[in-house]
């Protein structure tokens, strides 16, 4: 019989080290340093929501701000905007930091007045008004940090930036009186659940993070990965991380890391891992696998792993009673309204 722990014993991964060890490691060798900490970080809402309850939006259920969040980083100034979606109701919320394709909200992977009715607040960012998603390190974030647009070896990727911002994010939650600061959720889609990851990898204030669907180089242990390989990767979207990450192409078993070292980062959060059953591009068995071999980190701490019978999982299976949770749906790829109920779920097992 097949199982998990069969599969898993022949991706032969490196044994987990010191977290200092492996943050180092996956930084200098696949996402590059990430960006210097904030001089300072100033915070301006340029568009504040209808505070009477006769406003429409979430049939009046939510307020709905926009905010510009202004860094100092190399003593220049860089500003993106976000977009803070509170209850109406008084309460201390959980809340979502979403980074997401789109700055609009509602979105076709943000079901906003769902989110809203589960008791949830949330701030939501695009990816784009940080830094484009191409080759160019001449714009945004990517201009402020490399002014003549080159990078050394080790220096941040794109997707470093993006998680360096879910923090700017973070540090703007932590003025509102109507969150819950022990209940911080990051999350993200595909190359953002990459970056989610990342992003409380190397940010303790969270108390969960969710990659939904991140697949090659995010949830999806690297060692005989299906579909997105190193090879795909790093020639069409090189970005995303350190210029020195190629050199593992086609020398995948010589890595002295994979990708369990980074779900592993993420304790004491609790991880969730989503995957889409029909999605063989990001590999939802090595998806598995890396949240079974996080489980393991965790259990190592005094947590509970994964919770799981032994088997690959089947479309509608969900486990999610262990601080590392993982859970497959039907369908393909994408950040759906079942993905987002599941994750929910989650927390309020967890909060």
């Amino acid at each position: 019989m097949i199982t998990v722990e069969n599969i898993l014993n022949k991706r032969n991964l490196p044994a987990f080290m010191s977290e200092d060890e492996m943050l180092e490691i996956l930084l200098r060798e696949e996402y590059g340093y990430m960006p210097p900490a904030p001089q300072s970080v100033k915070f301006e809402i340029y568009e504040k929501g209808v505070r009477e309850r006769f406003s429409c939006f979430c049939a009046g259920k939510a307020y709905y701000d926009k905010v510009n969040i202004t860094s100092v980083v190399n003593g220049k100034e860089f500003t993106f905007p976000i977009s803070v979606i509170t209850p109406t109701k008084e309460g201390k919320y959980p809340f979502f930091v979403n980074i997401n394709f789109s700055p609009d909200v509602p979105d076709k992977y943000l079901p906003i007045e769902e989110i809203i009715d589960n008791g949830f607040a949330v701030l939501s960012f695009c990816n784009r008004d940080v830094t484009a998603d191409d080759k160019d390190f001449t714009n945004g974030l990517a201009g402020v940090l490399f002014p003549d647009g080159k990078r050394g070896p080790h220096d941040s990727g794109k997707i470093a930036m993006w998680a360096w911002a879910m923090q700017r994010v973070m540090d703007y939650a932590q003025t509102l009186d109507v969150l819950d600061k022990d209940c911080a959720v990051a999350c993200g889609h595909s190359r953002l659940g990459k970056t989610a990851l990342l992003c409380v990898a190397t940010d303790k204030r969270f108390k969960f993070v969710y990659s939904n669907d991140s697949g090659c180089c995010g949830a999806a242990i690297t060692r005989d990965k299906v579909g997105e390989g190193l090879d795909f990767i790093t020639d069409t979207f090189s970005q995303w991380f350190c210029e020195d990450f190629k050199k593992y192409v086609g020398k995948e078993h010589e890595m002295p890391f994979d990708q369990h070292y980074l779900a592993a980062l993420c304790y004491p959060a609790n991880l969730l891992i989503g995957s889409a059953y029909e999605d063989e591009w990001a590999d939802p068995t090595s998806e598995m696998l890396c949240a079974v071999s996080a489980g393991k980190y965790y259990e190592s701490k005094g947590k509970k792993g994964l919770v799981y019978d032994g088997n690959i999982a089947k479309p509608g299976d969900k486990f999610l009673e262990g601080n590392v949770g993982y859970h497959v749906r039907e369908g393909l790829h994408y950040f759906s309204r079942e993905d987002w109920h599941r994750l929910i779920e989650f927390v309020n097992i967890h909060k």
